[in-house]
């Protein structure tokens, strides 16, 4: 059985947006959006309220996953960071490796419950892991492509006589 919707997701997008608004200002408290949402319902003749609680659990809810959003930022921050040196195929394996790691984690919760399962989450995971798989399979074979060209270029710079400096720019460039 799916859970029933909170009367927070009920609401019209553009009145949750301005929960939203409300919520992100620091000037404003959870008791005074909720009043302020509540004034909008009223004066579009809805029949619903929300009330304080479901207020604060949405807002502890968009506080959870901002929360997140900067840890991942700040982790994918330090890696990219950390990688900008490396060759970019390294910085796509980790953005792929990170990918799927958000889907593991999605899955996991529609799979305990703590999320319900969405038929079109599921759909869009599986098309977005595909994908992902498809990409790392043309990285490989991309790195694989290259270097097979260096060794086919360092094997006719050898059968050439290639000089000393001729061997290093080849490094310089494949390696």
């Amino acid at each position: 059985m799916m859970a029933q919707a909170s009367s927070i997701d009920r609401l019209p997008d553009d009145i949750r947006d301005r929960l939203q608004e409300l919520l992100r200002d620091p000037r404003v408290t959870q008791l005074e959006a909720t009043r302020r949402i509540n004034g909008i319902l009223e004066e579009e003749g809805a029949s619903e309220r929300l009330s304080k609680s479901a207020v604060n659990r949405y807002s502890r809810k968009m506080d959870e996953v901002g929360a997140k959003l900067r840890q991942s930022r700040e982790i994918a921050k330090m890696w990219i960071g950390k990688l900008g040196t490396e060759p970019q195929g390294e910085v796509g394996k980790l953005l792929n490796e990170m990918v799927r790691t958000l889907a593991f984690e999605a899955t996991m919760e529609m799979a305990d419950g703590t999320e319900p399962i969405q038929p079109r989450m599921l759909r869009d995971l599986s098309i977005a892991l595909e994908k992902l798989e498809k990409a790392a399979s043309e990285n490989v074979k991309r790195d694989q492509d290259i270097r097979d060209r260096a060794l086919e270029d360092a094997a006719q710079a050898v059968e050439k006589g290639a000089s000393a400096e001729q061997i290093r720019a080849l490094r310089e460039q494949y390696l």
